[in-house]
C-alpha cells in the first residue's frame, strides 16, 4: 500500500507518502516557531489557523515531488490525537474529506504510536519487543512495545513533561522559543556541580515521572544567583542534569525489569546530546543498546503518521464517515491493528 501521512496535531504542519514496498518516499515539515515566538509558547487558535493556510498546498507540492498522482495512493492516515483539538480538527477533516474525495479508505492515529513506530522508518530498524522512552514538550513515558498495537505503558509524568519542563525554565533564564534546545546549549557552558537539582521520584519505586518541582527548585536558585557571572549558565547545567539522570535512571530500572535488550528513544527531548550520551552508558550497563530515529524522526512528523496508518491500514483497520479527532487519548486504548 502507498498511504498519504498527515500531521497536525500541534504547531507543525506535515505531510508524507508512505509505502510497504519502497518505504517512505516524501515528506514535508513546515514548523510554526516564528509565529509563536512573539508569544513564548503555541497559541491554539494561531495554530489552527496556520494549518488551515497551508497544509492542502503542502498535500500537492509533496504529491508533485514524489511525482504521484491521487490515483497513486491507497489510503490515507492522520493524526486523531492526542494534541490541541482545533490542530487536529484542520488535519482530520482535511484528511478524511480527500480520502472521500479520492475514493479511498482513510485511518486516524494515533500520535503516540507514530512516535514508537518512528525508528521504524530507518533502513535497519529495531526488532519487537523494544522499550521505548517517549520524552518530548508534551508527553514523557516508559512503554513497553511489543509489537504494533501491543503497548504497555509503564510509567508516564504525572504532571509536567519533561520538554515542557525545559522549555518553561528557558523561559525563567530569559531565553527565547522554543527554549529547549537552548537551555541545553547554555548547560554546555556551566560547570558541573554548583547545583544539584533534586532528582524526583527517584526515592520510591515504580516508573512514574514528576518535574513541576525541578521548575520551582529552578526559579528559587535563579533569585539566589542574581545576576553573577555564568549563574545562568551554572543553573542551565544543574537542570539538565537533572532531568537526564532522572530519565536514565527510570530507564534503567524498565531495562531490568523488562529484560529487554533494545532502548528505543523518541521523542524531540531525545536529540539532547546529553541524554542520548547517559542512556548509552545505562543500556549497555543492562546489556541493551539504544536506537534513535534520526533528528528529522525525534519531533513532529507525518512520515511516522504515514507508517502507523500504513501498519493498520494494510490490516483492514479504517474508518467511517465520521471525523476522530481526541484532545485526550490514552495509549492504553490502542488494539493492534485490525483487532478492532
Amino acid at each position: 500500500m502507498r498511504v498519504l501521512g498527515v500531521e497536525t496535531s500541534c504547531d507543525e504542519t506535515a505531510v508524507a507518502v508512505y509505502s510497504g514496498a519502497a518505504g517512505l518516499e516524501v515528506h514535508r515539515v513546515y514548523t510554526q516557531t516564528d509565529l509563536h515566538e512573539i508569544w513564548g509558547g503555541v497559541v491554539p487558535e494561531l495554530a489552527s489557523r496556520d494549518h488551515v493556510r497551508r497544509l492542502l498546498p503542502m498535500v500537492r507540492s509533496v504529491l508533485a515531488e514524489g511525482g504521484l498522482a491521487p490515483t497513486d495512493l491507497d489510503g490515507v492516515a492522520y493524526t486523531a490525537g492526542p494534541g490541541l483539538i482545533g490542530a487536529l480538527l484542520v488535519g482530520a477533516l482535511a484528511g478524511r474529506s480527500l480520502a472521500y474525495a479520492w475514493g479511498l479508505p482513510a485511518v486516524g492515529v494515533h500520535h503516540l504510536e507514530g512516535h514508537l513506530l518512528a525508528p521504524r522508518l530507518e533502513a535497519d530498524p529495531p526488532p519487537f519487543p523494544y522499550l521505548a522512552l517517549l520524552v518530548s514538550g508534551g508527553h514523557t513515558m516508559l512503554v513497553d512495545v511489543e509489537g504494533v498495537g501491543r503497548y504497555r505503558v509503564l510509567g508516564e509524568s504525572l504532571d509536567d513533561a519533561a520538554g515542557e519542563a525545559f522549555d518553561k525554565t528557558a523561559k525563567l533564564l530569559g531565553l527565547s522559543y522554543p527554549g529547549g534546545a537552548k537551555l541545553a546549549a547554555l548547560a554546555e557552558q556551566g560547570r558541573p556541580g554548583v547545583h544539584r537539582f533534586p532528582r524526583p521520584m527517584l526515592d520510591r519505586p515504580g516508573f512514574d515521572f514528576s518535574f513541576s518541582g525541578l521548575k520551582t527548585a529552578a526559579l528559587l536558585a535563579l533569585k539566589a544567583a542574581g545576576d553573577a557571572p555564568g549563574a545562568h549558565a551554572d543553573l542551565a547545567r544543574g537542570f539538565e542534569e537533572a532531568i537526564v539522570e532522572t530519565l536514565a535512571t527510570k530507564a534503567g530500572r524498565a531495562l531490568a525489569a523488562t529484560g529487554r535488550k533494545v532502548l528505543v528513544v523518541a521523542g524531540g527531548v531525545g536529540a539532547n546530546r546529553r541524554l542520548r550520551a547517559r542512556l548509552t552508558e545505562v543500556a549497555a550497563a543492562h546489556g541493551a543498546r539504544t536506537s534513535y530515529p534520526r533528528a528529522e524522526f525525534c519531533t513532529d512528523n507525518a512520515a511516522m503518521i504515514a507508517l502507523a496508518g500504513h501498519e493498520r491500514l494494510a490490516a483492514g483497520e479504517h474508518v467511517g464517515l465520521e471525523v476522530l479527532a481526541r484532545a485526550r487519548w490514552p495509549l492504553s486504548e490502542l488494539a493492534p491493528p485490525g483487532a478492532a
